[in-house]
């Protein structure tokens, strides 16, 4: 019983640390995974080991893999390319499907680009076009929302996603693969939601001009950067594949190095350079492009980090035994992870600390939960993922971005938003478990 005690002060102490204190989740989790050390009457140098062993170990595994996800992302933004990627959908989609161009270019932007961010450059666009084509302004705001919701919590090379799949040992070319399947069929609800039911709110559009001159790099070059690190790391998973026999290949060496995530992901910074007009000191110094994306990645890679510490700490002391006594006969699976990490997001509201504290606990716990294998680890990710988009309200950076933005007020912004990432949640926990009862 002294295991759900420390684990439940543990996330006590992240909550009220996050929320009311506004302290950074790194010191947080390292806080929380000490104090649980303790409780549980863990060794000094038990904590001591499991602080050194779980930071090293996943740095070591995704550390440069989330970096590397980050300059993709800020080249793009920043380059214009993001800006072609999304123009060259709405005109392929057509502007009288302007809720699923909206919804299906959040859903591309978001794999490279933080969903704030691309909120950000897309807003403008979303205005103009539901401006021209008379449609609801909050209507169309919610499909880009949750556009790019569905791929933040679900596809890497998203950061939340590849440090939960990191933490729980998933195959990540098959979280890829199963995340962009999950995540559009749970969208076909969000779609209704925005065209039927957030169309009801009235959100004026106050038109701004500008004069933005922005390069606009050629389409190509911008989808490689994207497609082939992700096309790189599902062929390799193809090549791993046990019943394929496809490891005796001669270029299996070759698809194997190329489709690790960590030189996929170099290939795609490398392809990247490929948009800027001019690689100088404002791509690469300390102050420019590259700079910038250790500013963002860095809090991320430490907050991942500590997750690593506080999955560790729970290793180290038991707790997996006493899970698996307490839960043997039951079937809750991936439930369990998906609500725990519904209650960190609407709790501290960041879905990427959600993602990776909910990892970092359910890790040990997966023997218990019947969830110990390929499959069901890739499955478990994205419970977490659906998880952590529920629900998205006022303690998340995200809901003000998009209530600023558009001049919603807070209660449009939870008719809207809050509302849309409930409907997407659910509805991808339902498809996760029809999915694991039908391939399972």
């Amino acid at each position: 019983m002294i295991f759900v005690l420390a684990l439940i002060l543990s996330l006590a102490l992240i909550i009220v640390g996050i929320v009311r204190f506004k302290i950074h989740p790194f010191f947080v989790l390292l806080t929380a995974a000490i104090m649980y050390g303790f409780i549980t009457g863990m060794e000094v140098s038990q904590i001591i080991d499991a602080i050194n062993g779980g930071f090293g170990s996943l740095m070591g595994k995704i550390g440069l893999i989330i970096f590397f996800g980050v300059v993709i992302g800020t080249i793009l933004e920043k380059s214009g390319g993001a800006m072609v990627i999304a123009t060259r959908l709405i005109t392929l989609i057509g502007e009288k499907s302007i809720h699923l161009a909206m919804m299906l270019t959040g859903y591309l932007l978001s794999i490279p680009v933080f969903a704030d961010s691309a909120f950000i450059i897309m807003n403008a666009l979303n205005k103009a076009l539901s401006e021209k084509a008379k449609v609801s302004y909050a209507g169309t705001t919610a499909a880009l929302a949750l556009g790019l919701m569905a791929t933040h919590v679900m596809v890497p090379p998203t950061p939340g996603p590849i440090a939960a799949a990191g933490i729980l040992g998933a195959e990540l070319g098959s979280v890829i693969l199963w995340g962009l399947l999950i995540s559009s069929l749970s969208l076909i609800s969000c779609f209704f939601f925005a065209k039927k039911i957030a169309a009801k709110v009235h959100v004026p559009i106050v038109m701004e001009t500008s004069g933005d001159a922005l390069h606009k790099p050629k389409l190509s070059l911008s989808l490689l950067a994207i497609l082939i690190p992700i096309v790189l790391i599902i062929v390799k998973s193809v090549f791993d594949y046990p019943s394929l026999d496809l490891q005796t290949s001669p270029i299996y060496p070759v698809v194997h190095f190329l489709g690790s995530p960590v030189i996929a992901l170099l290939v795609g910074v490398l392809l990247s350079l490929l948009l800027p007009q001019q690689l100088n000191e404002k791509v690469f110094s300390a102050t420019g492009w590259f700079g910038d994306a250790v500013r963002i990645s860095a809090p991320i890679i430490l907050i991942t980090g500590a997750g690593g510490i506080f999955g560790a700490m729970l290793q180290n002391s038991g707790i997996a035994d006493f899970i698996a006594a307490y839960f043997s006969g039951m079937t809750i699976g991936i439930f369990l992870p998906f609500l725990l990490a519904a209650c960190l997001k609407t709790a501290q509201g960041s879905s990427t600390v959600a993602l990776i504290t909910t990892a970092s606990i359910v890790a040990p716990m997966m023997p218990a939960l019947g969830l110990d294998d390929a499959f069901l680890r890739t499955m478990t990710v994205l419970a977490i993922g659906a998880g952590a988009t529920v629900v998205s309200h006022a303690n998340d950076s995200f809901f003000w971005v998009l209530t600023q933005l558009t001049g919603m007020d807070v209660k449009q912004g939870n008719q809207v938003h809050t509302m849309g990432t409930l409907v997407f949640g659910v509805s991808a926990i339902i498809i996760l478990f029809c999915v694991t009862q039908l391939v399972g």
